[in-house]
Protein backbone atom coordinates (compact mmCIF):
# COMPACT_ATOMS: atom_id res chain seq x y z
CA UNK A 1 0.00 0.00 0.00
CA UNK A 2 1.24 3.05 -0.98
CA UNK A 3 0.86 5.56 1.55
CA UNK A 4 -0.86 8.90 0.76
CA UNK A 5 0.93 12.35 1.64
CA UNK A 6 -0.73 14.89 4.15
CA UNK A 7 -2.16 17.51 2.60
CA UNK A 8 -2.45 21.71 4.27
CA UNK A 9 -3.54 24.50 2.27
CA UNK A 10 -2.75 28.04 2.49
CA UNK A 11 -3.91 30.94 0.14
CA UNK A 12 -0.27 33.58 -0.40
CA UNK A 13 -1.66 36.78 1.82
CA UNK A 14 -0.16 40.21 1.03
CA UNK A 15 1.99 40.00 4.23
CA UNK A 16 3.33 36.84 2.77
CA UNK A 17 4.86 38.56 -0.51
CA UNK A 18 8.00 40.49 -1.35
CA UNK A 19 8.24 43.72 -3.42
CA UNK A 20 7.53 41.76 -7.13
CA UNK A 21 4.30 40.77 -4.87
CA UNK A 22 5.70 37.18 -4.65
CA UNK A 23 6.19 34.83 -1.87
CA UNK A 24 8.88 36.03 0.26
CA UNK A 25 11.48 33.26 0.27
CA UNK A 26 11.44 32.93 4.07
CA UNK A 27 7.97 32.68 4.65
CA UNK A 28 8.10 28.98 2.30
CA UNK A 29 9.57 27.32 5.48
CA UNK A 30 7.20 29.20 7.90
CA UNK A 31 4.15 27.53 5.93
CA UNK A 32 6.07 24.33 5.68
CA UNK A 33 6.06 24.56 9.63
CA UNK A 34 2.45 25.27 9.78
CA UNK A 35 2.17 22.26 7.37
CA UNK A 36 4.15 19.62 10.26
CA UNK A 37 2.24 21.66 13.00
CA UNK A 38 -0.87 20.32 11.35
CA UNK A 39 0.46 16.90 10.39
CA UNK A 40 1.57 16.40 14.09
CA UNK A 41 -2.32 17.50 15.11
CA UNK A 42 -3.50 15.00 12.66
CA UNK A 43 -1.60 11.92 13.83
CA UNK A 44 -2.06 12.54 17.41
CA UNK A 45 1.30 14.21 18.42
CA UNK A 46 -0.09 17.37 18.82
CA UNK A 47 2.97 20.21 19.37
CA UNK A 48 1.62 22.44 22.31
CA UNK A 49 1.47 19.65 24.87
CA UNK A 50 4.79 18.65 23.60
CA UNK A 51 6.40 21.52 24.47
CA UNK A 52 4.36 22.46 27.52
CA UNK A 53 5.36 19.62 29.01
CA UNK A 54 8.87 19.75 28.22
CA UNK A 55 9.63 16.01 28.26
CA UNK A 56 10.01 15.56 24.66
CA UNK A 57 11.14 18.13 22.22
CA UNK A 58 11.49 18.03 18.65
CA UNK A 59 14.17 20.54 17.30
CA UNK A 60 14.74 21.25 13.42
CA UNK A 61 17.80 20.60 12.94
CA UNK A 62 18.45 21.35 9.08
CA UNK A 63 15.95 22.81 6.34
CA UNK A 64 16.30 23.30 2.78
CA UNK A 65 14.14 24.38 -0.60
CA UNK A 66 14.26 24.65 -3.94
CA UNK A 67 12.00 27.17 -5.80
CA UNK A 68 10.49 26.26 -8.68
CA UNK A 69 8.42 28.69 -10.10
CA UNK A 70 6.86 31.69 -8.19
CA UNK A 71 3.62 31.71 -5.99
CA UNK A 72 1.42 35.12 -6.08
CA UNK A 73 -0.52 37.30 -3.69
CA UNK A 74 -3.77 35.28 -3.50
CA UNK A 75 -2.71 31.98 -5.06
CA UNK A 76 -3.98 28.85 -3.50
CA UNK A 77 -0.91 26.61 -2.80
CA UNK A 78 -1.79 22.70 -1.28
CA UNK A 79 1.32 21.74 0.61
CA UNK A 80 2.20 17.63 0.96
CA UNK A 81 3.35 16.48 3.43
CA UNK A 82 5.31 13.08 3.42
CA UNK A 83 7.62 11.51 5.82
CA UNK A 84 10.93 11.06 4.21
CA UNK A 85 13.08 9.35 6.73
CA UNK A 86 12.29 8.10 9.85
CA UNK A 87 16.52 7.54 12.32
CA UNK A 88 16.83 6.16 15.46
CA UNK A 89 16.92 9.62 16.68
CA UNK A 90 15.59 11.71 14.07
CA UNK A 91 12.96 12.24 11.18
CA UNK A 92 13.07 13.89 8.33
CA UNK A 93 9.77 15.51 6.16
CA UNK A 94 9.32 16.47 2.65
CA UNK A 95 6.99 19.39 1.42
CA UNK A 96 5.97 19.94 -2.37
CA UNK A 97 4.08 23.34 -2.73
CA UNK A 98 1.89 22.45 -5.29
CA UNK A 99 -0.42 25.42 -7.31
CA UNK A 100 -3.89 25.12 -8.19
CA UNK A 101 -3.06 23.28 -11.05
CA UNK A 102 -0.98 20.79 -9.55
CA UNK A 103 2.09 22.50 -10.89
CA UNK A 104 5.25 22.10 -8.21
CA UNK A 105 6.42 25.67 -7.89
CA UNK A 106 8.48 24.20 -4.52
CA UNK A 107 9.55 22.04 -2.29
CA UNK A 108 11.45 21.50 1.00
CA UNK A 109 13.69 19.28 3.67
CA UNK A 110 13.23 19.23 7.16
CA UNK A 111 14.63 17.46 9.57
CA UNK A 112 13.93 17.31 13.25
CA UNK A 113 15.81 15.36 16.09
CA UNK A 114 14.57 14.04 19.48
CA UNK A 115 15.77 15.47 22.41
CA UNK A 116 14.66 15.45 26.09
CA UNK A 117 15.46 17.86 29.02
CA UNK A 118 15.71 15.14 31.35
CA UNK A 119 19.27 13.40 31.85
CA UNK A 120 18.99 9.44 31.19
CA UNK A 121 16.35 9.96 29.15
CA UNK A 122 15.46 8.20 25.83
CA UNK A 123 17.47 8.92 23.17
CA UNK A 124 15.54 7.28 20.38
CA UNK A 125 12.43 8.22 18.87
CA UNK A 126 9.40 7.73 21.24
CA UNK A 127 7.67 4.59 20.37
CA UNK A 128 3.77 6.22 20.10
CA UNK A 129 6.11 9.53 17.86
CA UNK A 130 7.38 6.89 15.49
CA UNK A 131 4.44 4.91 14.90
CA UNK A 132 2.61 7.56 14.17
CA UNK A 133 4.54 8.82 11.92
CA UNK A 134 5.40 5.42 10.23
CA UNK A 135 2.17 5.54 8.07
CA UNK A 136 3.48 8.06 6.05
CA UNK A 137 6.78 6.89 5.81
CA UNK A 138 7.48 7.36 1.69
CA UNK A 139 10.60 5.40 1.55
CA UNK A 140 11.92 2.17 2.97
CA UNK A 141 14.68 4.28 4.77
CA UNK A 142 14.28 3.55 8.42
CA UNK A 143 17.54 2.66 10.91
Amino acid sequence: MIPRPFEYRFTVQLHDTDAAGRLFFAHLFRHAHDAYEALMREIGQPLPPMIAAQTLLLPLTHAEADYLQPMQHGEQISVEVEVLELRQRAFSLGYRFLDADGRLAARARTVHVQIALEPGSARTLAPELRAALEPHLTAASTE
